[in-house]
Parts: C-alpha cells; structure tokens; sequence
C-alpha cells in the first residue's frame, strides 16, 4: 500500500513540476527573443521489494526549443533582430559574458548600450558607449554607427561593434536570470557570419495553443494522482477495519 501511495504521491509532485514549468512558458509568450523550455517525463523504477513492474514518474527539462521566432518590424533604429541563428553578448548582473537573443536597446543616461531588461551590450572591448548623437544606426554586421549633433549625414562615424557569437546550441544552457551561457563557462567567440535586422525584434518561440493544451492535460493528470491517493487512502482504511474485525 505505501509503495502504491508512494508512487500516487510522486506522479502529481512531478506533474506540478511540468506544470510550473509549462505556465512559466505561458508567462513569456510575449517576451521579446523567448525560448521555451522542453520538458519530458522519464519513468523510474522503485527501488526495494515489491514487483520489478512498480515505477514511478519524473519531469525534467531536456532543453530548450531552438525554433526562431517571428520578426516584427518595429520601425525603431534601436531594435535589432537576428537574422537565423546566433546571439548577441551581453553582461550578466554577475559581470560574466552572457547571450541572448532579445534585441529591444536602448541607450542610459551615461551612453551606455543596454537592453530592455537592463544589461550592458558587450562589443570588441566590452560595453558599448554610444557618444552625444542626433541618431544612431545599427548595421547587419552589429555596427554601431552615429550622426553626432548639430551635424549632418555626410559625418556618420562607426563608435562600436555588438559582439554577436553562435557556438553549438548543445553547449548553450539557460541561468536563472533568463540568459543563455556555455556550458563550460567559456566566453564564446565573435562569429562575423551572425547577422542582424535593425527596426525588428523577434517575438517569442512559444506555441500558445500548445501550451495551453498541454496545462489542460496536466491538470487532469494531476486530478488522476489525486483520486490515486485518496483510493490508497480508502483501501488502507479498509484494511485496518478487516484487521480490527
């Protein structure tokens, strides 16, 4: 009966889990540059006596999904959007190089490049400090080029490079601030075939309906696991009525 309870009990926790994990890609169907985390249930084996044919459940993510989103056009000379596969460098809140795909930039107060979730854009010799301008330009090779002010397009100068990198996407692995890193940690390389669209962004890679499909189906398989041990419940009561008679 505990090893029927056990496995009752261990099925809704990992449900729970894809389900979290599930509503978490919900919840960025609109983030610019997404990707959605893959999950999968694995079964296991209950280790001990009992039937060799006893198994329990368990959720992990597998990974994230590679598909590219769609490009938007947004008409803004800062909005960038990659153009096939690729990344754009940024820095991390912890200082190390990060990547990722969301191309929304803006300019701060002190001319430094930064995203729209606020890191730093990383070019040939770290962030990239746009001086005083009366427009900025983003070019397919990552270029940052601008008119300064008071003059006029004939003096458009290039002030930096965005350091645009595609390593394996094997290597690739999502932290818990939302950027992508290696997986060794390594700084990945400038790649000078990633190119760039300006006045876009891409939109997230998730499939809504599917998502929304797939919480319907996890709640009635959490509902299942439920009705699991309360019969686990029932029958262990049953039991110890029998006894007791």
């Amino acid at each position: 009966m505990d090893r029927f309870l056990y496995i009752a009990m261990s099925g809704a926790k990992e449900t729970l889990r894809a389900q979290t994990s599930n509503n978490h890609n919900l919840a960025n169907a609109s983030t610019t540059g997404f990707r959605a985390n893959l999950d999968a249930f694995q079964s296991r084996a209950v280790a001990g006596s009992g039937y060799a044919s006893r198994v329990y459940a368990t959720d992990a993510t597998v990974g994230w999904d590679q598909t590219q989103g769609a490009l938007q056009a947004t008409g803004r000379d800062l909005d960038v959007g990659i153009q096939g596969e690729g990344w754009l460098a940024v820095q991390g809140s912890d200082g190390r190089e990060a990547y990722t795909r969301a191309g929304d930039l803006r300019i701060d107060a002190n001319g430094m490049l930064m995203t729209g979730a606020g890191h730093y854009v990383m070019g040939d010799a770290g962030p990239v400090a746009v001086p005083p301008n009366s427009s900025v330009m983003i070019g397919a090779d990552g270029t940052v080029s601008i008119v300064p002010i008071g003059s006029g397009p004939e003096t458009t100068s290039m002030v930096g490079r965005i350091k645009l990198v595609n390593p394996p996407a094997e290597t690739m692995v999502r932290s818990e601030d939302g950027l992508f890193r290696t997986n060794d940690g390594a700084d990945a390389p400038a790649d000078a075939n990633v190119r760039v669209a300006s006045g876009v962004l891409e939109s997230s890679n998730v499939n809504v309906a599917n998502a929304m499909v797939k919480m319907i189906e996890l709640s009635r398989q959490f509902d299942l696991q439920v009705k699991a041990m309360r019969t686990a419940e029932e029958n262990a009561t049953s039991s110890a009525q029998l006894l007791r008679g």
